[in-house]
Formats: structure tokens, sequence, C-alpha cells
């Protein structure tokens, strides 16, 4: 039984150390902060780790992960106010002559969507996961993602303070 506890333990940190980064950019987008997104990101893989029988064996572990940490942060914001949003993304520099500004609007905007339309556009534009992926991952309907998503995109829209900041899905 040794053994195989070691053997189970060492995969699981190989996944852990190989997704860690992916998975904390994305709950950084969601949660808003760093300290929520690193909390996101140890409750998901707790959780992982606790069920790596089911997670290893499914056609996606990282989706399986992925899809824990929307949940998590789903029952986070039930449970609590909304969060701050910090100005930076980590591990995502600005791309060559973008506008800081527009990217803290762009940040700042996303924190004021409502948690399922943040998790639609979060999804879509961030992590690039198709509607049905999108879907599977927030435990709703194709439909319900297309339309959190343009619900979302709209509202971005109309935080810009010019045409052309938000370029995601269509754009004026």
């Amino acid at each position: 039984m040794g053994a195989q506890k070691t053997a189970r333990d060492e995969e699981f940190r190989a996944f852990a150390a190989a997704t860690w980064s992916r998975l904390f950019r994305t709950a950084y987008l969601l949660a808003g902060d760093r300290h929520g997104a690193e909390d996101l990101v140890q409750q998901a893989m707790e959780r992982g780790y606790t069920a790596w029988g089911r997670v290893r064996s499914a056609a996606d572990p990282y989706a399986y992960v992925r899809r824990v940490l929307i949940n998590e942060h789903a029952r986070r914001f039930r449970r609590r106010p909304r969060e701050q949003l910090v100005t930076a993304v980590p591990d995502r520099p600005a791309p060559a002559g973008s506008d800081p500004d527009a990217r803290a609007v762009l940040l700042g905007a996303l924190a004021g969507l409502p948690p399922r339309q943040r998790q639609a556009v979060v999804l879509r534009y961030w992590e690039d996961l198709s509607e049905t992926q999108a879907a599977e991952a927030m435990g709703c309907s194709v439909g319900t993602v297309k339309s959190q998503a343009a619900r979302g995109l709209a509202k971005l829209r109309e935080a810009s303070p010019r045409n052309g900041l938000i370029g995601i899905g269509g754009g004026r």
C-alpha cells in the first residue's frame, strides 16, 4: 500500500506542477485578486487530490479540476460579497503597444460582471473553450453559455472608454 500511495502522490504532484499556473490565471480572472486565486486553486487541488482516482481516469484531468475550481468560485461567491480586482493579470504580459489604462478598465469591468457572466467570458475567451466545453465546465446548457457570454461582452463594451477596447466576441 505504501508504494502505491507514493506513486499516486508523485503522479498528483506532477499533475499539480504542470497545471498550477494555468489554473491560477483562470482563478485570478474569476476571483479578481492574487490571494483569492491562490485559495481557489489550493481548494481545487485539495479536492483533486482526494478524488485523484476519478480525476486521473477522466478524459481530461485538467478539465475536471478546472470544473472543481469553477464550482469552488461559485460557492465562495455565494458566501461572500464581491471581491475587489487588482489591475494586473500575472504571468500574462500586456501585448506590445497595448494601453495599460485600457487593460485596467477591462479588468475592472470584468470584476463587475455577475459571476456566471464572468465565468462564461473567462472560459470562452481566456481559456478559449468552445461553447460546449464551457457549458460542461460551468454545469449548464450551451444556450446559457451563449447568453451569459453575450451579456457579459455587452457589459464589457459598455465599460469601454472608447470603441475597440473590447475586441473579443465581435465588438463594435
